[in-house]
């Protein structure tokens, strides 16, 4: 198994390329593998050199720089590692260095900017060690566990930099978009300085004209006294929604929680408690038939009201109306709490339950949007067993996921990337 240079032709690179065949497949196909490793390495190699200097002075704001010869340097690629001579430069009076070649090739750190979008996506999803393992058993890829983690931490750091400046495109979607529907959520996750401490994640999804979600978009952060940074970041994804989509109606869904709504309240237009926390509330079927013996009456009044709730106008008020009513001398202290809970719930978000009218418009009336990224962000990453952070690793890692999640949004991070480049060329 080789590989090796044949000829360099202007921007072409011909390799020759030699693999051993094996009796076992598996076998041939490791040694192919390899084989195609050295040959990545060998363009890389040059592909890298393309992006180097010929070594004249070059001119930074008003101050010439010139070349302090080529040095060398050893950069991380999808196939391996390759070293390579290149211009350093530097100021006459000395002090900071600056080589053109990282910022022309983007270079991450010494990694090149696929590799690094190979490995920031990979520990969105796993561990260090995992990122490491599936590099050496699947890409036949060694590399190091604190290098993986200092490679996703710098790239999940330009992600929070580029948060506020860098806009994405929302997606085409195959039909107009007639309701945008906007929650946001908290689920714990344990911090080292702090215990268990609450992350907070807002969706806001696309909806077309018969109630079809064509889109969904995330967005998250670590926990935060205030959450301001969190509301803040959501409030202009939702901005640029509703710029988008300026005929599209903004429903807000949310459980009860009242900073929630001292969000949603003055940014959508509807306002609807999710209707499965609603209908939890009408366990005050306790207090309708409070004898173990009336089980089968019980489940029916559940069921008519749950009904009742999701379809008829003007439901929430009159189950208010209803619940207020029952007789509560039969009760215990159990069944009277159920009845008081309910009717203080239904008392202060009734009017944000009419999900008949809701439903006539192909509306969402459900967050289960918000409280499935609540799972998919944050518990499946944030909260396996054992693990705990510190603010930077989790905040990394949330604004990550929150773009890998987004549809189209990595792609369009990293065409970004490759059009600025990485922030740190002088050092």
């Amino acid at each position: 198994m080789s590989a090796s240079l044949v000829e360099v032709k202007g921007t072409q690179v011909k390799i020759e390329l030699t693999v051993e065949l094996s009796r076992s497949m598996l076998e041939t196909e490791e040694a192919i593998q390899v084989a195609l490793n050295e040959a990545g390495c060998i363009v890389s190699r040059e592909a890298l050199k393309y992006f180097d200097t010929d070594g004249s002075p070059i001119k930074i704001g008003d101050e010439i720089w010139r070349t302090k010869g080529q040095q060398p340097k050893s950069y991380q690629t999808p196939y391996g590692e390759v070293e390579l001579q290149r211009h350093v430069y530097q100021r006459s009076g000395g002090g900071a260095t600056y080589c053109p070649l990282e910022r022309e090739a983007r270079i991450v750190i010494t990694s090149t900017p696929r590799f690094a979008k190979q490995v920031s996506s990979k520990f969105a999803q796993g561990t260090a060690r995992d990122v490491q393992r599936d590099l050496a058993e699947n890409h036949a890829r060694p590399v190091a566990v604190s290098y993986l983690q200092r490679l996703s931490e710098a790239i999940g750091t330009v992600v929070q930099a580029k948060e506020t400046d860098w806009e994405y495109a929302l997606p085409e979607p195959e039909a107009p978009v007639a309701s945008v529907s906007v929650g946001l959520d908290g689920t714990c996750l344990w911090l080292c300085e702090d215990g268990w401490r609450q992350a907070m994640v807002g969706t806001i999804a696309l909806f077309d004209a018969e109630g079809q979600r064509q889109h969904t978009l995330y967005v998250a952060a670590t926990p935060e006294y205030g959450k301001q940074t969190f509301l803040g970041r959501l409030e202009r994804e939702l901005e640029r929604v509703k710029a988008a989509y300026p005929q599209a109606r903004t429903i807000g869904l949310a459980d009860g929680a009242e900073d929630n709504w001292r969000f949603l309240n003055p940014r959508t237009d509807v306002q609807l408690i999710d209707c499965y926390h609603a209908s939890g509330y009408l366990a005050a079927a306790e207090a309708a038939f409070p004898r173990a013996e009336d089980k089968v009456q019980r489940e029916q009044w559940l069921h008519a009201r749950c009904h009742r709730l999701k379809h008829e106008p003007g439901a929430a008020q009159a189950l208010l109306q209803e619940m207020q009513c029952l007789s509560t001398p039969e009760l215990n202290a159990t069944q009277r709490e159920q009845l008081e809970s309910a009717i203080t719930y239904f008392d202060n978000h009734h009017h944000q339950m009419d999900y008949a009218a809701a439903l006539d418009q192909h509306w969402p009336i459900g967050s289960g949007v918000t409280e499935a990224a609540c799972k998919t962000v944050v518990k499946q990453r944030l909260c396996r067993s054992g693990m705990r952070w510190k603010e930077k690793g989790a905040a990394v890692v949330l604004s990550l996921r929150a773009l890998m999640l987004t549809p189209d949004r990595w792609r369009q991070f990293w065409d970004k990337l490759d059009r600025f480049g990485f922030p740190v060329a002088v050092v």
